[in-house]
């Protein structure tokens, strides 16, 4: 009883004291229509503080009510009043003879309403006013004026184009720029060699040869040395759409062959050079014409990798060869001269050096066929 008597006795004290009866005080000075003043809850515990309790609603419908006229139905505003003569033109045009297809674009005109629409105009005639349209089934006034906006300013979605990456390839690129190619030069290099082989979209062979190179790890490296060495090399390169060059899988915690994988990083990075100099950034429209193609994913591709090694794919080439000219429909096609030319190559303690040749072969088929697994 003591609490709700000194309770009431704040309430009416406070009341005379601001000459307003009540919770609710007004400001006594404002600039602010009565219907739209802020009012506040006076605290019973402090006579100083006062918390906002009510107003800002009819001020907020104050300032927006007069400033959208068409969005409420009933306010007195037809929907014709609301649009420029251009604009009421640009609506009927569109509704009066659009496509099922072409409707169901528009926002919310999708599925059965568009159907009503294409329906009542056949039914009634072509739409005359804006007004007319709120006669469509399922379009009242507030739908109407979200379809005719839309029709205004249609919001244009952007195709998203799913990139598929070529997983194979460094750097990944879109897969559709390595479809389009329509040959290729694989490049291989080995400690004292480069090997290629050019191979077309039709997996012909057209040219497939290696070079010595004599400077390649000698004395203390001299880069003038490797630079006319991979120079005569790259001065012979057929000319292809994309040049493939092998990405060794030579790991940098294996010391003892630091010195072999400097030098394969040395013969890439000069073969990048050479056959793409590049002055200005690259653009995003074009893709890059020299290319890494992992090792280990052609070792896996052909079945090679024995535990974590690639072992030789002299065999697999010459099941390649053999098929060649034995099947109709060979996985890859060698001409005559090339097949006379490498046949003794690849046999089993043959001290001919051709494993580079072997390897930038498969590299080749391996390209054309997980590419074409890909796009399954």
């Amino acid at each position: 009883m003591w609490v709700a008597r000194r309770f009431l006795s704040s309430v009416v004290q406070r009341g005379h004291h601001a000459g307003q009866p009540g919770l609710l005080l007004r400001p006594r000075y404002g600039s602010l229509p009565a219907d739209v003043e802020l009012r506040y809850l006076q605290c019973t515990c402090c006579w100083r503080s006062r918390v906002p309790a009510a107003g800002f609603e009819t001020l907020n419908a104050a300032l927006t009510s007069s400033s959208e006229p068409c969005k409420e139905e009933g306010s007195g505003s037809t929907l014709d009043a609301c649009y420029t003569s251009e604009q009421r033109d640009t609506i009927l045009q569109l509704l009066n003879n659009a496509t099922l297809a072409e409707l169901a674009r528009v926002k919310l005109l999708r599925g059965r309403k568009s159907l009503n629409v294409v329906e009542y105009r056949t039914k009634h005639g072509p739409f005359k006013s804006l007004e007319s349209v709120v006669n469509v089934p399922l379009l009242k006034h507030k739908s109407a004026v979200i379809v005719f906006n839309s029709i205004l300013n249609p919001v244009k979605k952007e195709r998203k184009v799913r990139v598929q990456l070529a997983k194979f390839i460094r750097p990944e690129v879109d897969r559709s720029w390595l479809e389009d190619a329509t040959s290729i030069v694989s490049i291989v290099c080995g400690t004292n060699k480069i090997a290629w082989a050019h191979v077309d979209r039709g997996m012909t062979v057209l040219e497939w040869q290696q070079m010595e190179c004599p400077n390649f790890l000698k004395g203390t490296y001299m880069a003038s040395s490797y630079l006319n060495d991979v120079s005569a090399v790259v001065s012979v390169l057929p000319s292809a759409d994309f040049y493939l060059v092998e990405k060794p899988s030579i790991s940098v915690q294996n010391t003892a062959l630091f010195p072999v994988m400097a030098h394969m990083r040395t013969v890439e990075a000069m073969l990048f050079a050479l056959l793409e100099p590049r002055i200005s950034p690259p653009e995003p429209n074009i893709p890059p014409r020299v290319l890494n193609m992992m090792r280990i994913a052609v070792g896996r591709h052909f079945g090679l990798i024995v535990g974590e090694s690639r072992t030789s794919g002299a065999q697999t080439l010459q099941q390649l060869m053999t098929e060649s000219v034995t099947q109709k429909f060979p996985r890859i096609n060698f001409p005559q001269e090339l097949l006379a030319k490498y046949r003794n190559y690849f046999h089993l303690g043959s001290r001919r050096g051709g494993e580079e040749l072997c390897d930038a072969l498969l590299q080749a088929v391996a390209f054309y066929e997980l590419l074409s697994e890909s796009s399954c």
